[in-house]
């Protein structure tokens, strides 16, 4: 249902508010580069600084300002069962196209309780759903044979993989492959992932290169291997200078450097530190991004 390049979307601020015109900008920049689909108030876009009424409205400006144009798969997760049903049925009834929904954070529910949180969802909510695992952020990994006990459930449709371990996502293949599109939640493991099988990337990088992002990714699904190859050199410096800090600290940086957004952050995030910045800005001079603006 969703695949190609799908850009994990920042979230812009001005003066500590939702920059709802910057938001409605970014929405048409990645209708024009060639986003297959957005996906808002998630990590990225800073949803555990968001306030409930902030992230309907994220939602809300952003499934508006697509108009149906370009898909959108809305974060709907929480460390709450309860509160990721409410996220997810208020995403289906305002038009988004899925929910991105991740693993539970803090609690770290064993895998039977995984499972129980999953299926809550299934029976509550009819709607496409990605799973989402990132066990760095959330403390808990969900295993390939967990979400091969989902993979009957046709509300589920894919599987955001972001646990770094490629022999884990080979035996996700392998037992879901053939059920569930799976995707990168890595840019730097973007081509790997799709060599086994992947069906795209839910990316950081293409918020600032979205056309290099679907350039990479539209070769590699039509396996065009060498051509997706290069596109993947091209890319490996800027992924790993937006893995120098916490994201979303290097992504907004790097926007607020090619003139693209205000690059303010929420508390406990702070601006990126002098060393990496300039690590950062150095790549961004070298791929001709300074400045460049939402062009």
């Amino acid at each position: 249902m969703f695949k190609g390049s799908m850009v994990a979307l920042v979230t812009p601020f001005s003066g500590g508010r939702l920059n709802e015109k910057k938001l409605r900008e970014l929405v048409d920049f990645h209708v024009r580069e060639g986003t297959m689909a957005l996906v808002p108030v998630g990590t990225t876009g800073e949803s555990a600084t968001l306030d409930h009424r902030e992230h309907e409205r994220v939602l809300e400006v952003v499934i508006e300002q697509a108009a149906k144009r370009i898909q959108i798969l809305a974060g709907t997760g929480s460390n709450s069962t309860e509160e990721a049903i409410r996220l997810t049925k208020t995403a289906s009834a305002m038009g988004a196209d899925g929910a991105l929904v991740i693993t539970p954070y803090y609690n770290r529910p064993t895998q039977e309780g995984l499972v129980r949180h999953y299926e809550a969802l299934a029976r509550s909510v009819s709607f496409p759903m990605v799973i989402y695992n990132v066990p760095v952020r959330t403390g808990v990994n969900i295993l390939p044979e967990t979400i091969e006990r989902l993979a009957s459930m046709e509300e589920f449709v894919g599987v955001k993989e972001a646990s770094g371990s490629l022999s884990q996502i080979i035996e996700l293949f392998d037992r879901v492959g053939d059920r569930l599109a799976i995707y990168s939640g890595d840019d730097l493991l973007t081509l790997p992932v799709m060599s086994v099988g992947g069906k795209g990337v839910i990316s950081v990088s293409a918020n600032i290169v979205p056309k290099m992002m679907a350039d990479l990714v539209d070769e590699a699904l039509a396996g065009n291997w060498e051509n997706a190859f290069l596109k993947h050199q091209r890319l490996v410096p800027l992924h790993r200078a937006l893995g120098l800090e916490t994201n979303p600290i290097p992504i907004k940086t790097a926007m607020g450097l090619a003139g693209m957004i205000d690059p303010e952050m929420r508390l406990p995030l702070v601006p990126m530190s002098e060393g990496p910045r300039k690590k950062l800005e150095e790549v961004l001079k070298n791929m001709g991004l300074l400045g460049k603006g939402l062009s």
